[in-house]
């Protein structure tokens, strides 16, 4: 054992000299972060600290993961404790990541210390730790000039969550760039917004967080296993209830992310103080949780923004009150025409509408495959939500506006194999996959929002082969075709009234 862990060290910092850890030319001087936690997190001295990681490293090995084939490592999540305590399962990243393979590493931690109103991104050149220093990507003073975000030397001086991370990211990958954020309160759908370009082939999301706290062994354990069942189905409900992760916000972000780009999480290792350092009265919960996506990505999924998507249902209510006779605003009509005009609406996709009165549906109708611009489908799809829906009459010009619209973007449909009813419920994830089945020339799907609605696989396939018209324990047999995929939904925002 000693002689494996040793060779562990001597590769381990054989990586630390090849591929380097910092540009001297840019990283000295009064805009470095400076360690604030070496000697207490993790060890101050250079040879400890790689020899602790190296250490936990050697341990990591004996885990067995299921890594899925012929996808990449996009992102991770992370525990920011005392190496002694959280160490081991942050050592699992060293299971998928290559030395080289991410030039840029976006960091999300959890404010522990200042209280920060919004999401601060550091306003220095580089992070120094004991292995060296680590620079600042350009996209770092991008982000900053962003009016969600802000900086904050009070957080730099005190918080603990990124920094204690770095030291195994800078063994593991090498050099790289790097985009420290400390996420205070924040909207996780607008940080999201402005996390989500900064995305490529070569980068790297990491969101740190710890699980739960201070809680008896069994019941910390119990805890934490529905957190992270949570997280496997990119489901970010219960999330930010008391006690289930300190880094709820930056595990939310990361999720949303995931969810816009399908990629599947990976449960790479869990463990609690208890199984370490610490008494099993007391203890703390830690996961090293991998994301996994498609290599390139060109081949993801085609992804609006908030702005974007507010747009298309717009459009839908335009089309569906001109078609009333109603009047639209000329100037408005104008404006999002010319904002409709941008190249990212001439993408081809799968659009549903749907229309509801007081929470009530009131029409649905769309198309899983188009053939045609995400603006032309989401025209089509207004009318025949509106007045070609089987199940409704037609919509009157007095219901215009009582209705609610939203709008649904799809990306393709992808057949789901499986084995039999079993593993169709392994392998489906709720809120996240709209489902279609087929047997013959029955068919019928239901989008991922119906899961709110029937939040049991069991309920939901049911539901669903009784809308196609088969038995509704069909889904039971094995005998069905399968298809998933994802949506990203916009829901009109209707002024509220004075009253």
């Amino acid at each position: 054992m000693k002689r494996a862990s040793n060779s562990i060290f001597i590769i381990l910092f054989s990586f630390f000299l090849l591929w380097g850890l910092s540009d001297p030319d840019r990283s000295s001087g009064a805009r470095l972060r400076k360690p604030v936690w070496a000697g207490a997190f993790y060890p101050a001295n250079k040879e400890k600290l790689l020899q602790e990681i190296s250490r936990h490293t050697e341990q990591a090995q004996h885990t067995p993961i299921k890594i899925p084939a012929g996808k990449t490592l996009k992102a991770l999540i992370l525990p920011h404790a005392g190496y002694i305590y959280s160490g081991l399962t942050t050592a699992h990243a060293s299971r998928v990541i290559s030395p080289g393979s991410h030039a840029k590493v976006i960091l999300l931690g959890p404010d522990h210390r200042v209280g920060l109103p919004s999401p601060a991104v550091s306003n220095v050149e580089a992070y120094g730790t004991p292995l060296g220093n680590i620079n600042l990507s350009d996209d770092a003073v991008q982000l900053r000039k962003n009016p969600h975000f802000m900086t904050s030397t009070a957080s730099d001086r005190a918080e603990h969550s990124l920094e204690v991370i770095l030291p195994f990211l800078q063994v593991y990958i090498g050099n790289f760039k790097l985009i420290p954020v400390v996420i205070g309160s924040c909207n996780i759908k607008r940080t999201a917004d402005a996390i989500y370009p900064l995305l490529d082939n070569k980068t790297l999301l990491v969101a740190s967080s710890d699980l739960s706290h201070y809680l008896p062994y069994d019941r910390a354990v119990t805890k934490d296993l529905q957190t992270i069942t949570r997280i496997l189905q990119l489901d970010s409900s219960g999330l930010a209830k008391k006690n289930c992760a300190c880094g709820a916000n930056p595990v939310m972000i990361l999720v949303d992310i995931a969810k816009r780009l399908n990629w599947q999480a990976v449960l790479l290792h869990y463990s609690n103080s208890g199984d370490t350092a610490g008494s099993k009265s007391k203890v703390v919960g830690y996961a090293a949780i991998a994301f996994y996506g498609e290599a390139n990505m060109e081949d993801a999924t085609k992804f609006f923004d908030d702005h974007q998507g507010k747009a298309l249902v717009k459009l839908a209510r335009q089309t569906i009150t001109e078609k009333l006779g109603g009047t639209v605003d000329g100037n408005e009509s104008e404006s999002l025409k010319k904002f409709l005009t941008d190249k990212d609406f001439t993408t081809c996709c799968g659009t549903f509408v749907t229309l509801h009165i007081n929470g009530q549906l009131r029409g649905c109708i769309g198309s899983l495959t188009s053939s045609e611009s995400v603006v032309a489908g989401v025209q089509r799809n207004a009318i025949n939500a509106a007045f070609n829906d089987a199940r409704f009459r037609p919509l009157t010009p007095e219901e215009l506006d009582r209705i609610d619209i939203e709008v649904s973007v799809l990306t393709e449909p992808k057949s789901l194999a499986y084995t039999d009813g079993h593993d169709l419920l392994q392998k489906l994830r709720p809120t996240v996959d709209g489902v279609i089945i087929r047997q013959g020339f029955m068919s019928a799907t239901f989008l991922p929002q119906v899961w709110s609605q029937l939040p049991r696989t069991e309920d939901f396939l049911a539901a669903l082969c009784r809308k196609a018209g088969l038995p509704t324990d069909a889904w039971r047999t094995g005998t069905l075709q399968v298809e998933t995929y994802q949506v990203q939904y916009f829901a009109e925002e209707k002024p509220i009234s004075g009253r």
